[in-house]
């Protein structure tokens, strides 16, 4: 994203391209969302994530070919298919997470899979400069379309079943009675996307919530990206760059740190952080990003961007784990809607909150953006703390009838309600 919005910049010589660059990448993202459930249930998951690393390899290929009364075309193109293709490949590699791993380790491999991100973010923005200095965009390019080929190849090894409906199905059922729970009419006409996708949000109590909540956290996120910028150069206008690169390094080791614990939690347990973690993730990680810009020493704002990794990297497990308790028949649907708020809050986010920049100081924009990530959190803590009181106590922990969260043990897709881990995803189908 480093080459690509220096090139945008550099070919158009307007920022107002660049700024087009990213609303259609988010809004490619955004569309993709909507559809990937309906997707995982025609396709498996393991030919999505192969031709999204395929589509995103051709197009950067595409991009290095194209003459130069092309290029602008090929640099739309780019952002349309790199947008599409990141957010079902995201959908569908967490989705099938249970499926690669199972249902016990997949906090593991979640907190596994984004400790590897945030090492991949780390290096990538490290590198992005000296590549592109170096050796220009060209390598640069080449270099991306390698890494969307290497990922290609390390999909094609992933052990899950290729000829499978990814979620169209559930276990144990045959993949008729999957398509008919989903459409909706007992089997009649194919599935629709819509109805399950929303049927995916009120499954499960309090997942709605959750998923705005979602949303709203990357409308924070918007405030913060674009407010560092302007931040760091108040503090070293000769040298802005300096900051936001340090801050986001330790940012990543504050993540990384994150995902070790919650491995060595996990397994020492059998427990999941749950969404009880989710909320209060989201409270301590938008507190510590307002802190961030309250002006502190250097070694002070160090110490707030380690906590901020730190909380977000709880937040991300807590959360995928949490949608991903749904059954396989909702799961993909889930995750889609959940990408499509993920991609309006923030892209919604970084239009309000340019604007507002350029009236209000970086502290007071990111304050009141992720002060309403906190006030919902509050709401969505509340919520989960009234849906546990009204659990009936039992060895089963499980609700009694129509309207009350959870399965019967041996229905629920966490299936070890015993040992703690249930954190209130099941559905319940009264």
């Amino acid at each position: 994203m480093v080459a690509l919005n220096l090139f945008v910049y550099e070919t158009t010589g307007r920022a107002l391209a660049m700024g087009l660059f990213m609303a259609v990448r988010l809004g490619s993202g955004f569309v993709a969302g909507l559809v990937v459930g309906a997707l995982l249930a025609r396709f498996s998951a393991k030919s999505i994530m192969l031709w999204a690393n395929v589509g995103q390899g051709g197009v950067m290929l595409l991009l290095i070919l194209a003459p130069e009364s092309l290029v602008t075309g090929a640099l739309m193109a780019v952002s349309v298919v790199i947008g599409a293709c990141g957010t079902l490949f995201m959908v569908a590699l967490r989705s099938s997470i249970p499926e690669m791993v199972g249902e016990d380790r997949r906090a593991w491999a979640n907190s596994l899979s984004i400790t590897g991100r945030s090492l991949a973010m780390v290096a990538g923005f490290a590198s992005a400069g000296v590549v592109v200095s170096l050796v220009g965009y060209t390598a640069a390019f080449l270099l991306d379309m390698a890494t969307f080929v290497i990922c290609a190849v390390t999909v094609a090894l992933l052990p899950i079943a290729g000829g499978g409906k990814g979620a169209g199905t559930d276990a144990g059922k045959p993949e008729k009675a999957g398509k008919a729970e989903q459409s909706g009419k007992g089997g009649k006409g194919g599935p629709r996307w819509r109805p399950v996708a929303f049927l995916a949000l009120a499954a499960a109590p309090g997942l709605g919530l959750m998923v705005a909540l979602r949303g709203v956290d990357a409308f924070g996120s918007a405030s913060h990206n674009a407010a560092l910028p302007i931040y760091s150069t108040s503090l070293d206008a000769s040298n802005p760059a300096v900051f936001v690169s340090a801050f986001w390094c330790v940012w990543a080791l504050g993540n990384i740190g994150a995902q070790q614990v919650i491995q060595r939690y996990t397994q020492r347990t059998g427990k999941t952080v749950g969404a009880l973690g989710f909320g209060y993730g989201t409270v301590v990680m938008s507190a510590a990003f307002i802190a961030a810009f309250a002006g502190f020493p250097l070694a002070v704002t160090a110490v707030i961007a380690l906590i901020a990794g730190a909380a977000d990297g709880l937040t991300e497990v807590a959360y995928t784990s949490h949608l991903q308790t749904l059954p396989a028949t909702l799961r993909g649907h889930a995750f889609g809607l959940s990408a499509t708020f993920e991609n309006l809050g923030f892209g919604v986010g970084m239009i309000l909150v340019a604007a507002a920049l350029d009236r209000f100081s970086p502290l007071a924009v990111v304050g009141w953006s992720h002060g309403a990530a906190i006030v919902v959190a509050v709401v969505f803590l509340l919520r989960v703390a009234a849906l546990r009181r009204a659990e009936p106590p039992g060895p089963s922990g499980r609700a009694g009838g129509a309207g009350q969260a959870g399965l019967r043990k041996e229905e629920a897709v966490e299936g070890r309600p015993d040992r703690g881990d249930r954190d209130g995803a099941e559905v319940s189908r009264g």
